[in-house]
């Protein structure tokens, strides 16, 4: 199945028309024509079956036959990653992260943070794309980039985790993982957090933990926690 995703698109529609750029990729790409049937997401758990009636590179409208509802899972997980220095290794953990399946991201910028500034729209489009060829009806939300400071002193549900390379005292990760739960884990820099920002973070109820043996770049790190919450919540 080919999964197309529209944000507008809703239960209370019974016919969609979709943006020009979207329509040229159906019709003259794809080489879609009248008759043709599509699968659409909103990203909200929707998944609706459509026709088109329309071939039109310009206003492709389509039918729509049928909606499903698919309910979210059970658990909740929540990622604060700070961004690489090279993006094309945070664009990889995003993608992986909407395959395994992810509620929500947020970019935070750390005291040893290289990087400043990220590129939100083009973020975006990955997870929009991950999200259609791995067939979820969620679309994870990308959050706004925060500094730490800022982002620590937030009010938060669930269970709270910071993992860190210092040589401290530390849980393992996949042995405090609870299924079924909203889970919140931060995942530094290259350069690791600061001794102080992992005080701060205990101090504000984040459990410090490892996720192995060795050392694990960012994004890697931020993958090998993304799939234990899933693993566990299988």
């Amino acid at each position: 199945m080919q999964l197309f995703y529209n944000s507008d698109i809703s239960e209370q529609n019974n016919t969609f028309t979709f943006p020009k750029d979207e329509s040229r990729h159906i019709v003259k790409v794809l080489r879609k024509k009248v008759g043709d049937t599509l699968y659409i997401s909103n990203g909200k758990g929707f998944l609706f079956t459509a026709k088109i009636t329309i071939a039109d590179q310009k206003n492709c409208m389509v039918s729509i036959e049928n909606s499903e509802f698919k309910k979210p899972t059970d658990y909740k997980l929540h990622l604060a990653v700070a961004p690489t220095k090279m993006n094309d290794r945070y664009e990889w953990f995003l993608e992986k992260a909407t395959e395994i399946g992810i509620t929500s991201i947020t970019p935070i910028f750390c005291d040893h943070s290289e990087r400043k500034k990220v590129k939100l729209d083009r973020f975006e489009k990955i997870l929009q794309s991950a999200m259609k060829q791995s067939l979820h009806l969620y679309l994870p939300t990308l959050n706004q980039p925060i500094s730490f400071k800022d982002y620590i002193n937030q009010d938060f549900s669930g269970d709270l985790f910071i993992a860190h390379c210092e040589e401290t005292d530390k849980k393992s990760l996949k042995n405090e993982i609870k299924t079924n739960t909203e889970t919140t884990i931060l995942i530094g820099p290259e350069g690791d957090f600061s001794v102080n920002e992992i005080e701060t973070a205990i101090k504000n109820k984040f459990i410090p933990v490892t996720l192995g043996n060795t050392r694990l770049r960012t994004e890697t790190a931020a993958i090998v926690a993304c799939h234990s919450v899933a693993f566990i919540n299988e």
